[in-house]
């Protein structure tokens, strides 16, 4: 009888002990709730940004794309796509070829000053970073305006580009029958991004210059 009185003690004690162990277990930590949710910058310990980037996923890739490879790679893809829609998509209902240049100038103009500007400021890291790869870079209506006049430039140039590497190849070759260098997009995109950068080099050129002048002036 005191063995079994003994094993039933024993037993409810151990009973009691794993319920306790599970109520452990299970209780809120109400004090750590409390602590994260009042949490702010004054009561939060300081982290660096490497460590918060190392746990958020945002932690520096082995490569990355530069400033000026994202500029490019824009400029090139909106000048492609005019290519597409505009040369491509109505060549078969713009047969003059003035009627065609007007379309193409006043599509690079509208684009360059709607989307591919937009598109420039929206990947900069830091505001008015990507202003160098913008001819007019301030947005207002008189850049709208300069940017469609821009767009006539463009086309005249490239399209003067197209001629004149068309009429090297039929030299060399002596074929002048042949058409080697046909308007597509890739060729398109590219002989206009060229020319946008030659351009926007020789506005950068010109602000160095003037600069230099003033402050040798000084």
């Amino acid at each position: 009888m005191a063995s079994d009185r003994k094993k039933a003690t024993s037993g409810k004690q151990g009973q009691e002990e794993r319920d306790k162990s599970a109520a452990d277990y299970y209780k809120l930590k109400t004090k750590s709730i409390d602590d994260l949710v009042n949490a702010d910058v004054s009561n939060s310990p300081k982290v660096s940004p490497e460590e918060i980037a190392r746990y958020s996923g945002r932690s520096k890739a082995k490569w990355k794309i530069p400033g000026w490879g994202k500029a490019i790679f824009i400029k090139f893809w909106f000048y492609a796509a005019i290519c597409f829609f505009f040369i491509w998509g109505l060549g078969g209902y713009l047969s003059n070829l003035l009627d065609q240049l007007f379309v193409i100038g006043v599509a690079i103009g509208l684009i360059t000053d709607i989307l591919t500007n937009n598109a420039l400021r929206f990947v900069e890291t830091t505001e008015g970073e990507n202003n160098r790869w913008m001819l007019f870079p301030k947005k207002s209506y008189l850049s709208f305006l300069l940017n469609i006049i821009y767009g006539f430039v463009i086309t005249f140039f490239v399209y003067t580009l197209y001629n004149m590497v068309n009429l090297a190849a039929m030299r060399l070759t002596g074929n002048e029958d042949r058409l080697f260098l046909t308007v597509e997009p890739i060729v398109f995109g590219i002989f206009c991004v060229l020319v946008d950068l030659m351009f926007i080099g020789m506005k950068h050129l010109l602000f160095r210059i003037v600069e230099d002048a003033k402050k040798s002036n000084k």
